[in-house]
Parts: structure tokens; C-alpha cells; sequence
């Protein structure tokens, strides 16, 4: 391989990227603007669920109940009504997600000693908002009821019961639960794969188009040197979109980075250089600048989106699947990312996906390369 004839074609790709104003400023705002639409828009936190009041008994302890409600950031009370067809209907206008219906008999039971039953009338429609409703709402029906009834027997008793065990809860990495602490660093890989495959996936075809790839070939360059030279001017733009959206995510978004930049530049790059040459090969397949570009999108985003455990649990998906995520970059440079903004390791924990993302790169070098025929025809 001729260092300067890839030089060479690396300043040719970037004096066209310079010339084409309108593709630079949208490879630079895309995934500026991509993090900043997925980071506000994007989240599993589930809070202030709108909440209706239906209190039959009407007592101190049923009001101490529903303040305990108001009071949490996961409610927020939007009324209170006296029958169950106000309740089928708020629920049908969706102005409410989860009712707490408080029996007549409630402040009795709870006194007696005997468990009441409060009945939460829950919209199912959206099964995993209903879900963590529903786990909210029983702790603190649960925490309440044992408040009270140990009130209860101290009273009775002349003195306080202990309770039998105790527990305390330590949250490591992620002490606030905040979603977008674990949606951020996801986002990050998501938005490389897909920005790293599209910028390159145009570059042969376009030469093709133009009729200047029989050019390129007549002279002595190789395939090695066409791939690499041409990587190599969008791997700029590449590392200056990591460091935008790096920069996004610590400043805007707050999300901790615990571990180091320099473990954090290396992985990039290298996550960087594997989509590069993907779009180059993709690129050299189609010789057409629609089809690989539509083919950039379908192996980049959809894998990345939902192959990668960026979102859903890859251990929760059926084995077949799971064997298919290793296919994937993106499943090993989530792992990368998330092990270094919340846990802090580096390589010493890290090794076997760094070894598989330089893995990746070089192979998908390697068919790239090959795909560059130096044929005509």
C-alpha cells in the first residue's frame, strides 16, 4: 500500500466534502440535532401519572392515603369523583391512567387490624406504563397500611414494635433511576452507525454515476488505498459528530462520565472506522447512490435501534435473536459506552468488545477492499 496515493484520493474525498456545503452542514447539524430530538423526546421514566380520587369512606385515614399519592412525583391527582361512570369515562378521554377507589369500610378494616381492600382501576392499553403504576401505587399502599397498623399496636400495647427486618436500598451507577443516564450513551452508538454508514455509503456510487470510477481504476491505485483514502476523509467529520454528541451529553444532558476520554476516543474511532468502511462496502455493492443509501439505513438503524440492547434487553430476547445481536458492532459498543459514562472501567473489563469491534473493523476492511474491483465491467 502507497501512503501518498491514498493521501492522495483522502484529499480528493475532502476537498468534494469542503465543495458540497449543503451535505457538510448536514453531516455536521444531523446528529446534533438527532441526540437532542432522542434525548427529550426518548424516555422511560414513568411520573406524574395522571390519577383519579374515588373516596368512599371519607375519614382521616383515606385522606392521609391519598395525600401520600399527592405527594409522590410518579402521581399527579387530577380529581376527585363520587361514582364509577365518571371513572369509565375520564379513562375513555384518557385524561386518567390509574383510579384509587377508597371503600366505605376502610378506615375500620385498617383500625381492626384486618387488611382492606383498596381498588385501583388501572387503563391497560399501554401495558408497561399500567405496570409500573401499579408496582408505585402497591408500595405505597403497603407502606401505609404497615405505618398505620403498627400505630395501632402501640397504642393497644404501651409500646412500639420493631419490625422484625429492615431494609436499605443503594442504587450503584444510576443512584437517580433516570432513564436518560442509560438512553444517552446508547444514543451515542446509534447515531455514529448510522451518520458513519450513510457518509460513505455514497462515495463509490457516486463515482460510478459520474463515470469517473473508470478513471480511479485505470490509474495505480488499489482497491486497499481507494477504500482506505476515501474512509479516511470522513473519518474527520465522524470523530467531530462524536465529540458533538460526547459534548451534548455531559453538558446538556448531565449524564456521568465516570471513566476515560482516552479509552473513550480509542473505542469511538475504532466503532467509527467499522461503519465507515460498511457504508464503503455497501457502496461498492450497489454502485447506486438510492440503493445505498437505503441500504445504509436498513443495516444501521434498525440493528442499531433494536439489535444492540440499547433499548431492550437483549437477554430478554428469544435465543435465535440473541445469537443474531453478535452479528452487530452496535451490541458491543453499547456495552463499551454504558461501561464507561456509568461504571468508569476500562480495558481491563472491557477487552473482549474492544476485540470484537477491531474485529469488525478489519473485516469489513477486508471485504471492502475486495468489492473494489479493479475491473470495468
Amino acid at each position: 500500500m502507497n501512503l501518498k496515493r491514498t493521501h492522495a484520493i483522502a484529499r480528493k474525498e475532502f476537498l468534494h466534502i469542503l465543495r458540497d456545503s449543503r451535505s457538510l452542514i448536514m453531516a455536521l447539524a444531523l446528529p446534533l440535532l438527532m441526540i437532542l430530538l432522542f434525548g427529550y423526546a426518548l424516555t422511560l421514566d414513568v411520573d406524574r401519572i395522571p390519577t383519579l380520587v374515588y373516596d368512599l369512606d371519607n375519614s382521616v385515614e383515606s385522606r392521609e392515603l391519598v395525600s401520600l399519592f399527592e405527594g409522590s412525583r410518579y402521581f399527579l391527582i387530577t380529581g376527585v369523583t363520587d361514582n364509577y361512570t365518571d371513572v369509565e369515562k375520564k379513562i375513555d378521554r384518557d385524561e386518567c391512567i390509574l383510579c384509587i377507589a377508597i371503600p366505605q369500610d376502610y378506615s375500620r378494616e385498617l383500625h381492626s387490624g384486618r387488611a382492606p381492600q383498596v381498588q385501583l382501576i388501572l387503563d391497560g392499553s399501554d401495558s408497561n406504563t399500567a405496570s409500573i403504576a401499579l408496582g408505585y401505587a402497591n408500595s405505597i399502599l403497603q407502606s401505609f397500611g404497615q405505618n398505620i397498623r403498627t400505630e395501632a399496636q402501640d397504642r393497644r400495647g404501651g409500646m412500639r414494635a420493631n419490625p422484625p427486618m429492615s431494609s436499605r436500598l443503594r442504587v450503584w451507577y444510576n443512584s437517580d433511576l433516570k432513564s436518560k443516564n442509560y438512553i444517552i450513551p446508547g444514543l451515542i452508538a446509534l447515531i455514529l452507525m448510522i451518520i458513519g454508514a450513510i457518509l460513505t455509503s455514497l462515495t463509490l456510487a457516486r463515482e460510478w454515476e459520474m463515470g469517473t470510477m473508470e478513471q480511479l481504476l485505470s490509474t495505480p491505485l488499489r482497491p486497499a488505498e481507494i477504500a482506505l483514502g476515501k474512509m479516511s476523509a470522513y473519518f474527520i467529520l465522524g470523530v467531530v459528530d462524536l465529540v458533538f454528541t460526547i459534548v451534548v451529553g455531559v453538558f446538556i444532558f448531565e449524564v456521568p462520565q465516570r471513566g476515560s476520554y482516552v479509552f473513550l476516543a480509542i473505542t469511538g474511532s475504532l466503532f467509527l472506522i467499522g461503519a465507515l468502511f460498511w457504508g464503503i462496502l455497501l457502496s461498492a455493492l450497489s454502485k447506486s447512490q438510492l440503493m445505498a443509501y437505503q441500504l445504509a439505513m436498513l443495516t444501521s438503524f434498525l440493528p442499531a435501534f433494536i439489535l444492540s440492547g440499547f433499548l431492550f434487553a437483549i437477554e430478554n430476547m428469544p435465543l435465535p435473536i440473541q445469537v443474531v445481536t453478535y452479528l452487530f458492532p452496535t451490541r458491543y459498543f453499547v456495552t463499551i459506552l454504558k461501561g464507561i459514562f456509568l461504571r468508569g472501567v476500562g480495558m481491563e473489563i472491557l477487552y473482549l468488545e474492544v476485540g470484537m469491534l477491531v474485529v469488525y473493523a478489519a473485516l469489513v476492511f477486508l471485504l471492502a477492499t475486495k468489492k473494489v474491483s479493479r475491473k470495468v465491467a
